[in-house]
C-alpha cells in the first residue's frame, strides 16, 4: 500500500513512526471492511423496511397501516425508516417504484424487440407477459388491488406517476396497429385489459377454488397465452358489437 501517512514535507508521520507501516495497512484494511459491512446493513435494512410495507400495505390497506406497523414487521426501529425514506408518502412511492420499473423496463423491452411496426398480439404480450408470466407477484398482486380500490387521490397519483408514461407507448402502438379504432376505444379496451389481468393476478386462488382445479393459474405460461387470445379477440371486435 502507498504510504500516504506523510507531512507536508514528506517527513514520516508520528502516527507511522509509533505503529508502523503494518499496522497502519492492517488499520486501513479494517476500517474499509467496516465500512462496507455497515453499507450491506444498511442496504439490508432497507429492503425489509420496503418488504415490510408491500405486505401490510397490501394486506392492510395504506391508511389502516401505521409506520409502527412497518417497524414492527421489518424488526427495525422507527428512525430507520426516516432515515432511509422521510415519510411514509415517501415510502409508499418507494414501494411502487421497486415493483413497476423493472416490470416496465421489461414491457418496453419487449416493445423494441418487436420492431417499428408490432403486431397486436406482439404489443398485447409485451404488456402482459411481465406480469403475468415473468414476475413472482405473490405480493405485489395484493398491493395493485389496493392502489386501484382506494379513492386516495395521491395513491391515484403515485400510480399514474409510475404507469402512464408507459402506457401512452402502449396506447401510440396500439393506435398504429388498429387504426380504424379511436384513441379512446383504445383507452377502453386495453383498460379491460389491464382488469382482466389485475383479476388473474389478485383472484388466483379463488379461480383455481371455484373452477375446482380445472383453471391452473399456477401455469403462467398457458394463463399468459389465454389472457393474450382473449384481449386480442377484444381489440379486433367492431364496436358496439
Amino acid at each position: 500500500m502507498v504510504n500516504t501517512a506523510l507531512s507536508a514535507k514528506g517527513r514520516r508521520s508520528p502516527f507511522l513512526h509509533h505503529y508502523g507501516d503494518q499496522t497502519f495497512d492492517r488499520l486501513m484494511i479494517q476500517s474499509y471492511d467496516l465500512i462496507k459491512r455497515m453499507t450491506h446493513r444498511a442496504l439490508d435494512t432497507k429492503a425489509r423496511i420496503l418488504d415490510a410495507a408491500e405486505k401490510l400495505f397490501g394486506d392492510k390497506g395504506f391508511d389502516s397501516t401505521s409506520l409502527r406497523d412497518i417497524t414492527t414487521e421489518a424488526d427495525v426501529n422507527l428512525a430507520s425508516v426516516n432515515y432511509h425514506f422521510q415519510s411514509k408518502d415517501s415510502l409508499i412511492d418507494a414501494v411502487i417504484a421497486r415493483r413497476s420499473e423493472p416490470i416496465n423496463k421489461k414491457r418496453l423491452e419487449m416493445l423494441a424487440q418487436a420492431g417499428s411496426s408490432p403486431t397486436l398480439k406482439q404489443i398485447l404480450t409485451a404488456f402482459l407477459s411481465p406480469l403475468i408470466a415473468d414476475q413472482d407477484v405473490s405480493l405485489f398482486a395484493p398491493l395493485i388491488g389496493r392502489i386501484l380500490a382506494t379513492p386516495d387521490v395521491s395513491r391515484i397519483q403515485l400510480f399514474k406517476k409510475h404507469m402512464v408514461p408507459v402506457i401512452q407507448l402502449f396506447i401510440a402502438a396500439l393506435q398504429k396497429a388498429l387504426p380504424d379504432l379511436n384513441e379512446t376505444e383504445i383507452m377502453w379496451r386495453l383498460s379491460f385489459t389491464a382488469g382482466a389481468m389485475a383479476h388473474i393476478m389478485a383472484r388466483s386462488v379463488h379461480i383455481q377454488e371455484l373452477t375446482g382445479g380445472k383453471c391452473d393459474p399456477t401455469d403462467r405460461p398457458a394463463v399468459l397465452a389465454r389472457l393474450v387470445t382473449f384481449a386480442t379477440a377484444g381489440f379486433r371486435a367492431k364496436e358496439g358489437q
